[in-house]
């Protein structure tokens, strides 16, 4: 055991938010070196706050992670928890609740890029929370730097979402979280993060407790929860009022005061550097987690048996995306994974939805297939290749968008604010596209070094696959960073995939011959080798209808000798996609397969007469 936390005048509880990739993981491992909390001759990984592997592959941060450093600060050393948020819209349910736990944050803001959409959407949660945000210049060593336009830019952003004058006095620092260094000005001498950790104290308030908070009863609200194969559930929060220690009996409660179960507490962790440890009692202001419980979850109140108010939890954006999930039953159906039955997928995805409250799951009549909502096809994609590293087999449908009614019962759905970075040759083509997609320009305005920025409101429907498309039409030289805005009137038809498929007519392995002849169809998605079945989508047709074609046929062998060398059969590189791509290239009558090993596309009909009679069906409605 260690001790128990100071009080809470030695304690301050802060957040990290920023845009993706503007260096929120890169500047916590820098605080942690230089506080202590990792000794300098102990190795630690990159991004050491980014432990899920997928975090590490894409470079992106997905679940809210907790720290805490000491800070030597006069004679009583200060803990600071710091909490490393994602900066993804997709993973903003994390952003919403972290926000409610802390009492200031650091805005990170790109010294070359400037504030971007999601810069906008972290910066509006925390001013809408009452924080005071700390403005941290990142990355005023790169060449194409330019502080004062990115500070007056983050002022503006400040004034457009409302701020109040305290927060739009808000300090600034100057630094760099990859090299580990931090300025008041841009004059001063690059050291260290000793400035940072000033600012912290400085500007970051105390928790609100008042001095008696310890002697009323126990009360934390969880914020996020994770599941642990040793201790089972463990949530964590922080401490409203009271002491909590291991072993005392408490209860859970829903937002409306409803109990959920009573519990003995096992285990009182407290945040401790990279690590989460035991601790003898945790106390009034303190970020900590909880072991013990087996039915609470994210914003219900946990607190002692006399305690019959549930504390106040913050509202969540609604999803904006679905898609259905349903087991694989493909003819290859079982040969890769391990767990394949509705029952073991549908204990998975309501084990997810617990404790991601940005996700939903609601079941199919027949049980068997389950449609799960998000905020987008990032924060839906990560929780499928997830589930297929576990083993499962999945048919994943395209994405559909989530609709609302208002009180004529119109249709609302989503639209997206889009901020696009493109070189000025580019920009006639990507305008032309979206506004075929039903996109509204908003804003168009030189950003130097011969690029445009566009801000449009889009449908969100219109946006599904067209990630593709934007890298082609822009050689892959665009930045597109979308952000949900609102619901609004229904905006009509949108045009789909103007290409039509390749579709397998039979069961076994596809042969390199037959490849080689279908080249001038269209592109292939499949390598010689590789097993197909019926109704398996192979390539993509070079014309808009979708064809029938047989991968299987091999070269007819005779006893005539030919005349010259036969021809050696040299393919061309097939397509393909990712999970992501496959899901937002895929029709309404598709499926994706997704297994440990393969993704694979299909018809949801196999067989080609039940095909037609589907269509002809939809034709008649």
């Amino acid at each position: 055991m260690i001790a128990p936390p100071p009080h809470s005048t030695a304690l301050r509880n802060i957040a990290i938010i920023a845009h993706v990739d503007h260096g929120k993981t890169t500047l916590v491992d820098e605080m942690l070196r230089q506080s202590g909390a990792v000794q300098a001759h102990v190795a630690m990984d990159e991004r050491a706050m980014d432990s899920n592997d997928i975090e590490r592959e894409r470079g992106i941060t997905i679940l809210a992670k907790c720290t805490s450093v000491l800070w030597e600060h006069g004679e009583t050393p200060v803990r600071i928890n710091i909490i490393d948020t994602p900066g993804h819209a997709d993973f903003g349910g994390e952003v919403e609740r972290i926000l409610s736990m802390v009492d200031g944050c650091l805005l990170l803001v790109d010294a070359a890029e400037g504030p971007m959409p999601q810069t906008k959407f972290v910066l509006a949660k925390a001013l809408a929370l009452g924080l005071k945000p700390i403005v941290v210049l990142n990355k005023v060593d790169r060449p194409s730097a330019d502080p004062d336009a990115a500070l007056d830019a983050a002022f503006d952003l400040f004034a457009a979402l409302g701020a109040n004058d305290e927060q739009l006095d808000f300090p600034v620092l100057y630094a760099s979280g990859r090299d580990g260094w931090a300025m008041d000005s841009l004059d001063d001498e690059r050291k260290d993060l000793t400035p940072l950790f000033r600012a912290v104290l400085a500007h970051t308030p105390l928790p609100p407790m008042p001095e008696t908070a310890k002697d009323e009863p126990f009360r934390m609200l969880a914020t996020t929860l994770e599941a642990d194969p040793f201790l089972g559930r463990i949530l964590t929060g922080r401490v409203m009022s009271g002491v909590a220690r291991p072993g005392l009996t408490m209860k859970a409660l829903r937002a409306d005061g409803t109990e959920i179960e009573r519990v003995r507490i096992s285990k009182v962790l407290g945040f401790r550097g990279l690590n989460r440890q035991p601790v003898d009692a945790i106390f009034p202001g303190d970020i900590v987690a909880l072991a013990g419980f087996s039915k609470a979850s994210v914003a219900d109140t946990l607190c002692e048996l006399t305690v019959t108010d549930a504390l106040p939890a913050q509202p969540i954006d609604p999803p904006t995306l679905s898609i259905t999930i349903a087991p694989n039953d493909s003819p290859l159906a079982g040969r890769e994974g391990s767990k394949v039955q509705s029952r073991v997928i549908r204990e998975r995805l309501y084990r997810q939805a617990e404790g991601d409250v940005a996700i939903t799951v609601t079941e199919s009549e027949n049980k068997d297939a389950f449609e799960v909502a998000g905020r987008g096809e990032l924060q839906l994609g990560v929780l499928i290749e997830n589930m297929r590293r576990e083993g499962f087999e999945l048919a994943v449908s395209r994405p559909k968008v989530v609709i609302r009614y208002d009180a004529e019962r119109k249709v609302l759905e989503p639209i997206e604010e889009v901020t696009i970075d493109v070189d000025d040759e580019f920009t006639g083509a990507v305008i032309e596209k979206l506004t075929r997609k039903k996109a509204e320009l908003i804003e168009m305005k030189p950003s130097g070094g011969g690029k445009t920025r566009m801000v449009l409101h889009v449908p969100a429907r219109a946006l599904i696959g067209y990630h593709g498309e934007f890298m082609t039409d822009t050689r892959g030289s665009g930045i597109m960073n979308r952000m949900y805005l609102t619901h609004a009137p229904y905006k009509g038809a949108i045009e789909g995939r103007r290409n039509g498929v390749l579709i397998s007519n039979g069961d076994g392995v596809a042969v390199p011959f037959a490849l080689w002849n279908l080249e001038a169809r269209g592109k292939m998605m499949i390598s010689p080798g590789e097993k197909v079945y019926k109704g398996m989508i192979i390539g993509e047709n070079a014309k808009s209808g979708d064809l029938v074609v047989n991968p299987l046929k091999a070269k007819q062998l005779s006893n005539v000798r030919a005349s010259g060398k036969d021809e050696a059969v040299r393919l061309t590189t097939p397509m393909t996609l990712t999970l992501e791509q496959a899901i937002a290239y895929i029709d309404d009558d598709e499926l994706v397969e997704v297994t440990p090993k393969s993704i694979r596309i299909r018809k949801i009909e196999l067989e080609e007469h039940l095909r037609k009679r589907a269509k002809k069906l939809d034709q008649e409605l």
